[in-house]
């Protein structure tokens, strides 16, 4: 990789730790690697490591979704609307 090539935002973000980026910067990157992959503008090792890459990125916005539905409250109220507690969030289905 030449110099003014890992100059680029996208060649910093892979150098990047996943477990340091939010779900968004993750899932940012996550959709730039499918879009290289689906458009073919990867030489074999390149799609090979984008694959890769594109796996962390995939199990920690996973693992940032479980986290956040862990932490949804659903507020319950007594009969005059005041809250009385938190229960844990159970999706309806």
């Amino acid at each position: 990789m030449s110099e003014e090539q890992a100059k680029t935002p996208q060649a910093e973000a892979a150098a990047r730790p996943v477990a340091s980026m939010s779900f968004e910067e993750a899932l940012e990157e996550l959709e730039r690697i499918v879009q290289q992959l689906e458009r073919g503008q990867l030489d074999l090792e390149g799609a090979i490591a984008a694959y890769e890459r594109g796996t962390e990125l995939r199990r920690h916005c996973e693992a940032k979704l479980r986290e956040a539905r862990l932490r949804v409250e659903r507020l319950t109220f007594d009969e005059e609307g005041r809250p009385v507690g938190a229960e844990p969030f159970e999706p309806e289905g």
